[in-house]
């Protein structure tokens, strides 16, 4: 379920006042779309510049997450917007990131945002996996393959994203950089081109077409075939259970998409 979202100014006094000892006094704010890891997401305006701020109230089960994207930022800048605060009080826990002023990457067929995405993905799969606390896949998924030796194969020691929302990837300067860092997780280091063809085929591509766009990728080039199999099946059965008995549109979108994934894969 998504997190329930608040307004900036429906904060508590000591929240507002703890961000403001860190930004400097605030001359106005936007809040922006939650999506579904944040209750809090806003931009504020200071005498200094820009401040993202994203967060999540303290008791959140997802509040994990805030202090996941704190202690991998300093592994995953610049590709990742360079984190300036993070407050823990009055019930709140807040981040605050240098905001970048750009769009969310179109993942659309013909895309000019594609090669930005690609490369975006290549700079990641260089990046040593630093050795702080991360989730691992293999147990991340091994509750959704058919026999849970297959998940040793997402085994790995590079450092994924995994969560390849399209907003979660902004286009700025001519290149492509990546938000929301909660679900950074260590495995195989072809998993992360496997989640983003789930997004490719939401976007209208075909599986056979968004396996090809991500054939350009090294690391894809490695991933054994049986083991993409088993990932993509998988993804079938974590939408499913995502989905629930009403999916809202969105989540039906994914589901679709990544059960069209899973037939082609089948063949």
């Amino acid at each position: 379920m998504p997190a329930p979202s608040i307004a900036f100014d429906g904060l508590p006094s000591g929240v507002r006042t703890a961000i403001e000892a860190e930004t400097g006094s605030i001359l106005r704010f936007e809040n922006v779309s939650t999506g579904l890891n944040s209750s809090l997401s806003a931009v504020a305006h200071t005498a200094d510049g820009v401040v993202f701020l994203k967060g999540l109230r303290a008791d959140h089960r997802w509040v994990w997450t805030q202090q996941r994207e704190a202690d991998i930022n300093p592994y995953v800048t610049p590709l990742a917007p360079r984190l300036l605060f993070h407050v823990i009080t009055d019930g709140w826990d807040v981040l605050g990131f240098e905001a970048i002023d750009g769009h969310h990457a179109d993942y659309s067929p013909g895309s000019p945002d594609l090669p930005k995405v690609t490369a975006a993905l290549q700079e990641l799969a260089s990046l040593p996996c630093p050795d702080i606390e991360l989730r691992h896949a293999e147990q991340r998924l091994v509750g959704y393959v058919a026999d849970p030796a297959d998940a040793d194969a997402f085994r790995g020691n590079a450092l994924l994203h995994t969560d390849w929302n399209n907003h979660n990837v902004l286009i700025s300067d001519d290149r492509a950089r990546l938000v929301d860092w909660g679900w950074a997780t260590r495995g195989a280091s072809w998993l992360d081109p496997a989640y983003w063809i789930i997004w490719l085929v939401a976007a209208g591509h075909t599986p056979a077409s968004a396996e090809e766009q991500a054939g350009s990728l090294p690391a894809w080039a490695s991933a054994p075939p049986r083991a993409v199999d088993a990932f993509a099946q998988a993804c079938a059965r974590l939408w499913t259970e995502i989905a629930g008995a009403d999916p809202d549109d969105w989540t039906r979108r994914l589901l679709t998409s990544a059960q069209l994934w899973q037939r082609h894969r089948r063949r």
